[in-house]
């Protein structure tokens, strides 16, 4: 009875963990207040946007990852899971959600099988045996393969965002520049984003230009970008100009001091970057060090320790 009690508890495990999958993938009868809002959020990413989505999508495992990425996405929806800092990575990025979130899916399906292939290997050497192995093998590559792209999502959107608050110090100087030229803020915030066509200055242009197609202020589609790309200071401007947009003297003073703040900030992370580095540097050495002294002193203590 011992014999068969562990080959049926592993069969269940795989048995409720494919079901799960399953149930989860398949499309399930939604409300009518689930369905508007679908089709609401659907509006709300843009026609072009998922038409070019689509047109990317070409062949069987493009096919198949964007019906994956839609059952994902549609399932995600359902439960209230809004993940936006995961969003608005993705949105820096400029990647879309239902194909991050076919690939989360693909990788863990992957990872579920890499386990067991893995403890065929071991067991060929006969290091293991047990069949309790391979099920907690395939969970846990499983649910690494699930969060890898989240780390990776999430380390180039840092850098990313790093990049664009550069960019956005140097843009407010530009503005504020145009404004002491005697232009208004309208023209100047958009004759700043004209500069240049880096990507950060493209959609901050892209922005400005939204509203003034939309009928909303600039400082205020300055705000929705930030809260799109999760970037505080493109929502710290739009308030600040928002409250003085009125006033040119202050709208310079406050771009000014602005821009200085974000500079000293770069430059203090520039600075506690470098010093990081410089510590591994010596902590490095000092290993080294210790190296080459038991590399030395060994040889002495043998025939101490010898006599």
């Amino acid at each position: 009875m011992n014999d068969l009690t562990m080959p049926v508890l592993v069969g269940a495990t795989l048995g409720l963990g494919v079901y799960v999958l399953v149930r989860a993938l398949m499309p399930s009868k939604r409300s009518a207040v689930a369905q508007v809002a679908r089709v609401d959020a659907m509006r709300a990413r843009g026609t072009a946007y998922e038409s070019a989505q689509r047109a990317q999508d070409t062949g069987r495992i493009g096919t198949l990852r964007a019906q994956v990425g839609a059952r994902v996405s549609d399932f995600y929806f359902q439960q209230g899971w809004e993940q936006r800092s995961l969003r608005a990575d993705l949105a820096v990025l400029e990647r879309s959600w239902e194909n991050f979130l076919a690939t989360k899916v693909l990788l863990g399906a992957t990872g579920l099988f890499f386990g067991p292939f893995l403890f065929v290997i071991v067991l060929t050497l006969g290091i293991g045996r047990s069949p309790a192995i391979p099920v907690w093998l395939a969970l846990l590559f499983a649910l690494v393969f699930f969060f890898l792209p989240d780390l990776e999502v999430r380390r180039d959107a840092a850098d990313k965002r790093r990049d664009l608050r550069r960019v956005i110090g140097a843009y407010l100087d530009l503005v504020s520049m145009s404004l002491a030229g005697g232009r208004g803020l309208p023209e100047a915030l958009m004759a700043a984003a004209e500069v240049s066509d880096g990507w950060a200055t493209q959609r901050i242009r892209n922005a400005l230009a939204d509203a003034r197609i939309t009928g909303t202020s600039q400082w205020q589609a300055l705000g929705s970008l930030g809260e799109e790309l999760g970037v505080e200071e493109l929502k710290d401007l739009s308030a600040s100009l928002a409250l003085v947009a009125d006033d040119g003297a202050k709208v310079r003073e406050s771009l000014a001091s602005r821009a200085e703040t974000m500079r000293h900030r770069e430059l203090a992370e520039i600075e506690g970057s470098a010093g990081e580095k410089s510590q591994s540097m010596l902590v490095a050495q000092l290993l080294l060090c210790a190296g080459f002294l038991v590399f030395l002193i060994y040889p002495a203590a043998m025939r101490v320790f010898q006599v």
